[in-house]
């Protein structure tokens, strides 16, 4: 065999060892973006929801219309990222003081939301969870000086 010969038999073995290290390695790196992208939305998502809930709870005229307004920033902020959980079962608020829009109390919004991991066939969440919790929470202090609420 002189120098400038080809070894027989290993012809087209490149391209088969490139895909087949390929679906070994890309795949599920592929797959592992896919999943923290899906949780860092949830993160923005619940993060400003809380803020934002905390925020116009405590600006609003009285509990029944913050809780309100609070659970339409919640839906909104969710629905920014792509979620479709329900707004009023994600959200808790929790008030320092009764009444809770006591001058000078704080108001804490805690949103709470269940991230399901994607190409996850139904049948398998049913035997298995495969969701992971991401939550939030803020607070937010009620004016001092406002009128009694």
């Amino acid at each position: 065999m002189s120098r400038w010969e080809r070894p027989q038999g290993d012809e087209g073995s490149a391209i088969i060892e490139f895909l087949g290290v390929s679906l070994v390695l890309l795949v599920p790196l592929v797959y592992l973006v896919l999943v923290l992208a899906k949780i860092e939305a949830a993160t923005f998502a619940v993060e400003g929801a809380a803020r934002e809930a905390a925020r116009v709870y405590v600006r609003s005229d009285s509990a029944d219309e913050g809780s309100q307004a609070a659970v339409a920033s919640v839906g909104i902020a969710l629905q920014d990222q792509g979620f479709t959980d329900d707004p009023a079962q994600a959200l808790t608020l929790v008030c320092s003081d009764d009444p809770c829009l006591t001058p000078g109390g704080d108001v804490e919004a805690d949103v709470r939301i269940q991230v399901p991991l994607p190409f996850v066939p139904g049948f398998v969440r049913d035997v298995v969870p495969l969701e992971v919790p991401v939550s939030a929470a803020r607070s937010a202090p009620v004016d001092e000086y406002r009128a009694g609420g």
